[in-house]
This record gives C-alpha cells, sequence and structure tokens, in this order.
C-alpha cells in the first residue's frame, strides 16, 4: 500500500506544477487575446490545482497507520479527498456557465488567432497526463488519484471546446464573436459531468459499497483452498483507502477443538493476505459445518482417538 500511495502522490504532485504553469499561461493569453473560453479554461485549471493539492494531502493522510482513535485506519481520507475533487469540479463548471451567458448576452471582440496556438499545446499535454495519471491510480486502485487524472480529461476537453469556439469565431468574422462564449458554456456542462462522475465512486467508498466482485471471488477461492476449510458461510468485503478489510465466515468440522480452529482461522487469515497484497486486514469467523465433511479436507476426524464423523467425496 505504501508504494501505492507514494505513486500516487508523485503522480499528483507532477499534475499540481503542471496545472499551476498552465492557468498562468491560458489566463495570461485569455486576457491578451480576448477569449473568454480561455479564461473559462484557465479558471478549471486553477479548480485543477486546489483539486491536486486536496488529493495530496489525502493520500498523505490516508498513509497513516491505524492507531487506537482510528484503529482501521485513514483510508477513508483518500475517498474524501476524491468526493473533495468531485464538488470542486461541479462548482468551477456554475462559476463558469454564469459568466458564459453574461458574454453571451453581451459578446466581446474576436478572440486573437494565437490563442489557438495556446490550446493545441494544452490539449496535447493535458491528454498525455490523463493517460499516464489514469495508469497510475487504477493500477494502485485510487479513488482520488483516478479522479485528479479525469480532472486532467476535463481540462483536456474543454480546451477542445475553447479552440472549436474561437475557430468559428474567428472564420465566422463580424457577429460570431460569441462562439468563444458558448463554447466556455458547453465546457461547463462537460466539467459538471464529470464532476458527478468523480464523486460517485468516492461516495461508493465512503458509504463501504461492497468492491469490485473478482476482489471478492479471489479471496473466496484462497479461502476456500486451505486445509480443513469446509465451506464459506458468508464474506464481506470493504474498500478503505487503498486496502480491503475482509469479514469472512469460514466453516469447519464441528468435532474441532478450539485450539485448531484458531490455527485454521489464522491459516487462511494469511493465505488471504498472501495471496491479495491490497488486502490490510481480515478477520475470521469460525462456525461448525453442518453438512457431510468432505474427505479431502483431513479435518480432526482422521486424528488418532476423533470420533468418526461421516464422509462425502463428492
Amino acid at each position: 500500500m505504501a508504494r501505492g500511495i507514494r505513486r500516487g502522490i508523485r503522480s499528483t504532485q507532477v499534475g499540481l506544477l503542471v496545472n499551476a504553469a498552465l492557468a498562468i499561461v491560458k489566463l495570461v493569453a485569455g486576457v491578451l487575446g480576448n477569449s473568454y473560453a480561455l479564461i473559462a479554461d484557465a479558471i478549471e485549471s486553477t479548480a485543477d490545482v486546489f483539486s491536486s493539492l486536496i488529493v495530496w494531502g489525502g493520500l498523505r493522510i490516508a498513509s497513516r497507520s491505524a492507531d487506537e482513535s482510528y484503529p482501521f485506519g485513514y483510508g477513508k481520507a483518500e475517498a474524501l479527498a476524491g468526493a473533495a475533487v468531485g464538488l470542486i469540479l461541479i462548482g468551477a463548471a456554475v462559476s463558469i456557465a454564469i459568466d458564459s451567458v453574461r458574454e453571451i448576452i453581451t459578446p466581446q471582440h474576436a478572440p486573437a488567432p494565437f490563442t489557438l496556438i495556446v490550446l493545441i499545446l494544452v490539449i496535447v499535454l493535458k491528454e498525455f497526463l490523463f493517460r499516464r495519471v489514469l495508469d497510475i491510480g487504477t493500477e494502485v486502485d485510487s479513488t482520488a488519484v483516478k479522479a485528479d487524472a479525469w480532472h486532467h480529461r476535463s481540462d483536456a476537453i474543454t480546451s477542445s471546446a475553447a479552440f472549436v469556439g474561437i475557430s468559428i469565431a474567428l472564420i465566422g468574422g463580424p457577429g460570431w464573436e460569441s462562439a468563444d462564449a458558448w463554447a466556455a458554456l458547453f465546457a461547463s456542462v462537460v466539467i459538471a459531468v464529470n464532476g458527478v462522475r468523480v464523486m460517485q465512486p468516492a461516495v461508493a467508498d465512503l458509504m463501504d459499497r461492497a468492491p469490485h466482485s473478482d476482489i471478492i471471488e479471489r479471496v473466496s477461492r484462497v479461502a476456500r483452498a486451505v486445509p480443513d476449510v469446509c465451506a464459506i458461510e458468508k464474506l464481506i468485503v470493504r474498500k478503505t483507502g487503498l486496502s480491503y478489510y475482509v469479514d469472512i465466515h469460514v466453516q469447519a468440522d464441528p468435532l474441532m477443538s478450539l485450539h485448531d480452529a484458531h490455527e485454521l482461522s489464522g491459516r487462511v487469515k494469511w493465505a488471504i493476505r498472501d495471496a491479495v497484497e491490497s488486502v490490510e486486514g481480515v478477520l475470521v469467523h469460525m462456525e461448525p459445518f453442518e453438512g457431510d465433511i468432505p474427505a479431502a479436507t483431513g479435518t480432526v476426524a482422521d486424528r488418532p482417538g476423533a470420533q468418526s464423523t461421516s464422509r462425502n467425496t463428492s
């Protein structure tokens, strides 16, 4: 988990520096080039800077070890950071939409052609960052890092919209100046959609929604493969930050001693943690198996002096 958090923090730091530089470049170019779409894009990049700071802080808090106050660790800070990024995106979208409508009602002069060059560079750079950061976020399974990636994608989309709007304003000539503001309005809708998209998985993590079925299936498969395990009665997995916590009910031979049941629970626990690296904690509940015990389990009935019990090899 520590390695994943370090990678997430590094990608966030790079994004923070890039967003800060782009926000300044786009703001200056937008003011000098008379392009509100570019100014709106600069606002979105400024929101990106604050978002990256939030993600960075969230990952740093999430990396703390569990203590008496937070026995399950600080992992939820990572999901909180992702939710905050989504809220910032939605807030930026509302602000841009309001100003865009104002610009449409009172259109200004046509934007300068050089603003198109700035936008091309921004689109290429932000799309590259999106793909890179999303790969890292997917690899370490970080909601906050993936949210940061989608922030880069929203910036690339708003820049693309600004490029189209400015191009229309320049090609159309007098009377088409408001195309620039319409592009900014369109961009605000895209940003809002991305904000909702970013918030959904973050809120799901905060509400302990079950993770993807592949994680649950892997845990179940590993637990069932442990010798003396007869069945899995219940399996609950929840995500906390970059880690998972497992609550599993294991059924075993009812004639098994308390000591042997304890040993079996330990084997189940470490089998799961060894096989699924992202699992941080495992709580094993031992329960008696009520059916015919498979011969392959080799349970207490096979030991000298143990009471015999029916077997079923099927």
